[in-house]
């Protein structure tokens, strides 16, 4: 095979995998209404958890994927995951009630990561990770940019049931990609990272930053039902302008990322992600007082175009210096913010107004922001979050 094919291989694989989960993401909550047996305030509840529980498990298992993976071949664990990932999917498409796709979600959440085998890869590939690492995260954003709207009206169009499988069918592809095209992987022993290198205060400090930010990104999507009402949008369209939502999110993401470099380098690591976590606070609260859709999505927009940058700044600081285990642990915190987000905003929206959310979520950011500018008036000038 070309050393081309190689080299894209893995982003692309990555770039579809993220484009199947997002494909099936923005339906998600509008599949458990069609099937709920429940009154509205149990199905809210389920959704939550339904949308929650794969990154619940994932944050569990990740690290420990993570460092078995970084102990044997990432990419037979890499292959191996993204295909029963493809069989999970298929088990949604038939589930008839909520206990179902529950179950088929929780298996999901169980056999792990693939970004954390991408990333451990791209490590050990003897190239240039730098630019190997932004090519996967790149595939990732591109898929969540294109997966949503595409799903939504595939959903729409050709059923919920079809879509879980054309996402099945994606997911093989994956597999039999990186299977073909990239090299075999490596032990831990062929690439050990220097011994006390990344501190647990700095591993734990990064991660609450990392849940912290993401949370804010990742609530939204269970509550649509709930929050397109307000804004005056028909029942009948709920599903397409969902998709173009989750749309604008997911393009203000990819911008957010790609400045995340020209950013570190006018305001610093530590300064830049204590101001981008302020203005996404204050982008999140105004949310509350959008009075029609047009005006949510610019706001929402400006807010995730924010946050985007925090990830790759905090995660940049330590992730050339992380072993496998490292990597699943960080993994972990962008993955718990998934449940985090679904969940605290499908349990909070039960008993509380739509802008509850928000404005709780804002104040978070806020508090998240004051201890990172509290901290760096203690550290020494460059310290990263």
């Amino acid at each position: 095979m070309s050393g081309a094919l190689a080299r894209w291989a893995l982003p692309l694989s990555m770039f579809l995998g993220s484009f199947a989960w997002s494909f099936v993401h923005v339906s998600l909550p509008f599949y458990v209404e069609r099937l709920s047996t429940f009154d509205p305030a149990t199905t809210l509840r389920w959704t939550g958890w339904i949308l929650g529980i794969s990154p619940l498990v994932t944050v569990v298992t990740a690290p420990v994927s993570g460092r078995l993976a970084g102990n044997r071949d990432p990419k037979r664990a890499f292959v191996w995951t993204q295909g029963l990932q493809g069989a999970g999917f298929i088990l949604m498409a038939f589930a008839q009630s909520l206990p179902a796709i529950f179950f088929a979600r929780f298996l999901l959440g169980a056999m792990g990561a693939v970004s954390t085998f991408a990333f451990i890869m791209a490590g050990r590939s003897g190239g240039d990770v730098r630019r190997e690492v932004s090519e996967i995260q790149l595939g990732m954003t591109l898929g969540q940019v294109l997966g949503p709207a595409a799903g939504a009206l595939t959903a729409a169009r050709l059923g919920f049931r079809l879509s879980f499988l054309l996402s099945a069918a994606m997911l093989g592809v994956c597999s039999l990609l990186v299977g073909w095209a990239v090299p075999a992987g490596r032990g831990r022993a062929a690439a050990r990272p220097r011994a006390g290198t990344t501190s647990i205060r700095e591993l734990s400090t990064v991660c609450l930053v990392i849940l912290g930010c993401l949370t804010q990104v990742f609530f939204l999507t269970a509550i649509l039902p709930q929050v397109l009402p307000r804004l005056g949008v028909p029942r009948e369209s709920m599903l397409e302008v969902g998709g173009l939502v989750l749309l604008a999110d997911g393009l203000a993401m990819a911008l957010g990322s790609m400045a995340a470099p020209r950013v570190a380098e006018a305001l610093g690591d530590r300064r830049a992600v204590g101001w981008l976590l302020t203005g996404s606070s204050v982008c999140l609260a105004a949310l509350a007082l959008a009075a029609n859709v047009w005006m949510f999505v610019v706001l929402r927009f400006a807010q995730v175009l924010c946050i985007a940058p925090v990830f790759p700044l905090a995660v940049g600081a330590i992730a050339h210096r992380a072993s496998g285990e490292t990597i699943g642990f960080l993994n972990s915190a962008r993955i718990g913010a998934q449940f985090l987000g679904p969940v605290f905003a499908t349990t909070l929206l039960v008993w509380a107004p739509p802008s509850s959310v928000e404005l709780v979520l804002a104040a978070v950011g806020l508090v998240l922001a004051a201890s990172i500018f509290r901290s760096q008036m203690q550290a020494r000038p460059g310290a990263t979050p």
